[in-house]
């Protein structure tokens, strides 16, 4: 397959707070700016913990969650190629410290594969030029303040984001 590389725009709108969700927008984001194109996040109710200063409530609950495989990312091979996630009940995923211990196998593969951590791919895509913009209706509707997020993006309304960015939006919901 022949890719060809042309300039356009993309527009991603984020809407989730987990950090599984957060990923996929700072990839695709990163890589369309690779590929010359002009790139526009905007983050909206919970999407807005993406940029958060503090990241710490970017999580990964396996509950509700049933396409999302858990692997152990240590221990003997053998049980390494087990599918945790599909062998267990949702019961189980809902005790209390699953969600952490989903969240410590997340990042643990992550750095396995040699993957940037979420803060160091949201510092590349800024400064890639990545254009992120935090919704200020739900700024308020969460009860955070600017100071709470980190420097570098934009603050503005669902309509001001819509007048100013690309006629073709994509949509994490």
């Amino acid at each position: 397959m022949q890719v060809t590389q042309n300039s356009g725009q993309l527009s991603i709108i984020q809407t989730k707070g987990s950090l599984d969700w957060a990923y996929p927008p700072m990839i695709l984001a990163s890589t369309a700016r690779v590929m010359d194109k002009d790139v526009h996040l905007f983050f909206t109710f919970y999407g807005l913990r993406c940029l958060l200063k503090d990241t710490k409530s970017l999580k990964v609950s396996p509950v509700g969650n049933p396409g999302m495989p858990i692997h152990l990312p240590n221990g003997p091979a053998a049980l390494r190629q087990f599918d945790f996630r599909q062998l267990m009940p949702d019961l189980i995923w809902g005790l209390p410290g699953m969600t952490s211990f989903a969240t410590w196998a997340f990042k643990k593969q992550l750095k396995q594969q040699g993957q940037l951590s979420f803060e160091e791919l949201r510092e590349l895509c800024l400064e890639m030029g990545v254009k992120m913009t935090a919704c200020e209706m739900s700024i308020e509707l969460m009860g955070w303040r600017h100071s709470d997020f980190i420097d570098g993006i934009d603050y503005a309304g669902a309509a001001t984001y819509f007048a100013n960015s690309p006629e073709q939006q994509s949509l994490f919901i």
